[in-house]
């Protein structure tokens, strides 16, 4: 039993705990520790330190483990050639955990691959696992470094490998042998009987090592690389990925140290922008300790794309070049389709996009996507996304993409284009089968249909940020036509979800498109739409301004459907703000025109519209008649939540209050079947009114609650509920 095994479980026990108590509050295996306790198992510094922690040491236990270990009997020790680590080395207890298990048992696996992106911490953590088992090795621990991505150096061939190993294993040049055969024999014959840790470092390729992985099952083997080395069939894989953020804050705060006063707030911001890679974050520490800047200041400069990558080089040390080993060592297929990924709008994206962006078969461009897989360039999951680390999107966006013609790259970006739109004009035949839709001469629209109502709208939630950003991309690159379709089919589902900031950037962008292109039709309706979603913020005049600009366009190009709805719009305008004979009179000509072309849709939100106005003038049996006539013909259960909340809002107001209570009450029931949060907090603000009008306080005041806790934005200006807590309160 070693020293800190043997003090460990004294302390232990002394303690109360039992290994899985312990093992849990580190945390670890309660395996792990109980061969730590046997000295069947090194401990690392970082499970020294966490459970010196955990039963309050004060240092002693750690202590011990900083000893240097000797092995029972005291017999001499072969060479220990690991290189110094660093006393920066935060977190990863889980992959130190692992590799420990794998280094300790005798029946493991003998060949550990760490792999993930440039600047990870690939090499600490192999070196810290290796410090951590050396006692474990009496034969020596031995380091390589086979220069795989070191900038301007050759790659090692197997021959190379074998004699520059046999050289570290003080065997004398004039011994070694000429073919690749005999080294390799000669390498096993020295290990045999021997429990040797090698650590071969920055490997590229699976053939530079695969001659010196150790027959005896006594000896182990970490490997790290870029690379996943998918050709080792036999090695065991650990990967390594960014830190999270509360070890990014403390890596960030041990290479700072304490010399310089830090702005608490800031330090996630840098965190974050560095994407938690520790290479970037000691770089940022460094910039920082080393004077002239604030933590606020690298903050600001860490957030502008076009300064972030140029912020995180020392002069020595750098992420970009870091990241252009990897880059410059593809094949040209591999590089252009890496550029390509910088077009995406995210940096996580569906595979089918990636697939349609490329304008490859799919099972060409899997393929690639696999290379870059497995160079770790990129992640491909089991949801069927493709994910770039932030820092090497903006890598791909500097570097990159401007080697891919300008022609190649708006071909792409109108390829990922129609390929969004096709999914969202799927998705929203789902969701508003009677909404006008403009014709987007796409096939493929018809071709990815979604199961089902729910995961159209579960993929929008899903992806309309990236959604919203294909717009810019579509501008960009001069696809100004599909620029606007997308932000107007885009629009009912922000309509929806009340999504209000991404609906008016969407239009805007898109109005500058459709002028741009000289399409008037687009113009207009896209006109229309910003128009519905100022009134929603309450910018009446900017409202106005936009109905009466789309009505003009739309006449103007010979759309009377588009025309009619702008005065549709105009007169939802109109009785907001109390106008309610200009209303009236727009809604029943529309009505009218609505009812003449079948546009069944658009006579129910005529009718609920006219409903509103004779509500608002008094005439509550004539609104009542008009709510009835749109329950009967909504088409879809929205259509209906929404009419029904409106039945009650015409008893409320005719002071019918047992008569509303049911008609929310029934509102609150269909509401959490439809999912529609707007429509629900609509029916508790109806309920608690009712309730404030019965001299019920508490009740109102919790029904509010409900409404509140729902996060949507209600405007009294559009909403009657709304204003009417407000003239309850």
């Amino acid at each position: 039993m070693s020293e800190f095994g043997s003090e460990l479980k004294r302390l232990r026990e002394a303690a109360g705990l039992s290994l899985a108590a312990l093992a849990s509050a580190i945390p670890t295996s309660k395996g792990y520790l109980s061969k730590i306790e046997n000295g069947k198992a090194n401990v690392s510094r970082v499970i020294a330190d966490a459970c010196d922690k955990a039963l309050q040491a004060k240092g002693q236990l750690a202590a011990l483990a900083a000893k240097p270990a000797v092995p029972d009997g005291g017999s001499s020790r072969g060479s220990i050639g690991l290189p110094v680590g660093t006393r920066h080395f935060v977190g990863r207890v889980a992959e130190l955990d692992r590799l420990s298990f794998m280094l300790s048992r005798q029946d493991a696996v003998g060949v550990c691959v760490v792999h993930g992106m440039a600047g990870v911490g690939k090499t600490t953590v192999a070196i810290a696992a290796a410090r951590a088992a050396a006692a474990d090795f009496p034969d020596g621990c031995l380091f390589f470094d086979f220069r795989g991505h070191t900038p301007g150096a050759p790659l090692l061939t197997p021959a190379d490998s074998l004699r520059w190993v046999l050289g570290l294993l003080e065997v004398p040049g004039e011994k070694i042998p000429t073919d690749v055969n005999g080294m390799a024999n000669l390498y096993q014959s020295l290990l045999h009987g021997r429990r040797i840790l090698l650590v071969f470092d920055n490997v590229r390729t699976a053939q530079q090592v695969r001659q010196l992985l150790p027959a005896e099952p006594g000896c182990r083997v970490i490997i790290t690389s870029r690379g996943r080395l998918p050709a080792l069939d036999d090695a065991a894989r650990i990967p390594l990925d960014v830190l999270s953020t509360e070890d990014s804050v403390d890596l960030f705060r041990s290479v700072a140290g304490h010399s310089v006063p830090i702005d608490d707030d800031q330090v996630p911001v840098i965190v974050k922008h560095c994407g938690m890679l520790p290479l970037a974050i000691r770089i940022i520490a460094a910039r920082f300790v080393a004077g002239g800047w604030t933590t606020t200041g690298l903050a600001g400069r860490l957030a502008d794309e076009n300064t972030r990558l140029g912020s995180l080089d020392d002069g020595e040390r750098s992420v970009a070049s870091a990241f252009w080993v990897s880059y410059d060592m593809l094949p040209l297929d591999q590089r252009w389709f890496f550029g390509l990924l910088a077009l995406l709008p995210t940096a996580s994206a569906e595979t089918s996009a990636v697939h349609a962006m490329a304008g490859l078969p799919p099972e060409q461009a899997d393929l690639l996507l696999d290379r870059l897989h497995d160079a770790n360039l990129l992640t491909r999951d089991e949801r069927g996304f493709v994910e770039l680390h932030d820092l090497m999107r903006t890598f791909a966006a500097r570097y990159a993409l401007p080697e891919i013609s300008a022609e190649e790259q708006a071909a792409a970006a109108g390829r990922l284009v129609d390929h969004a739109l096709a999914k969202v004009y799927a998705a929203d035949e789902l969701l508003e089968p009677y909404r006008f839709r403009p014709g987007v001469d796409l096939p493929a629209a018809r071709e990815m249909p979604f199961g089902s109502v729910g995961a159209a709208l579960s993929w929008l939630r899903r992806q309309w940020p990236a959604l919203a950003q294909l717009t810019e991309l579509a501008s960009k690159y001069g696809w100004h036509r599909r620029c606007w379709q997308l932000a107007y089919i885009l629009r009912s589902f922000f309509f929806r979800e009340r999504l209000l900031e991404p609906w008016i950037s969407t239009h805007k962008r898109a109005l500058a498109s459709a002028e741009r292109n000289g399409d008037t039709d687009g113009v207009g309706m896209i006109l229309n739409n910003l128009g519905m979603v100022y009134l929603e913020l309450g910018d009446v005049s900017g409202a106005v301004e936009c109905h009466d600009r789309a009505e003009l366009c739309c006449r103007q190009a010979g759309d009377s459907r588009g025309a009619t709805d702008a005065v549709s719009s105009r007169a939802w305008v109109s009785l907001s703000v109390g106008d309610y004979a200009a209303a009236e009179r727009d809604l029943t000509s529309t009505l009218a025109t609505y009812r003449e072309a079948g546009r069944t849709r658009n006579v129910v939100i005529a009718l609920r519209g006219l409903a509103f106005v004779l509500t608002a003038t008094g005439r509550f049996d004539e609104a009542l008649g008009h709510a009835h006539e749109a329950r009967a013909l909504a088409q879809l259960p929205r259509e209906v939540l929404v009419t029904i909340n409106c039945i009650a809002w015409i008893h409320y107001r005719a002071g019918r209050l047992d008569q509303a209570e049911r008609q929310y009450q029934a509102a609150l029931n269909l509401a959490e079947l439809v999912d529609s949060d707007y429509e629900l907090a609509r029916a508790f603000l109806g309920m608690g009114n009712v309730a404030a009008r019965r001299g019920e306080d508490d009740t109102a005041k919790t029904l509010w609650a409900h409404a509140d806790d729902l996060g949507v934005m209600v405007n009294p200006i559009v909403l009657g509920e709304a204003q009417a807590r407000l003239e309850l309160t």
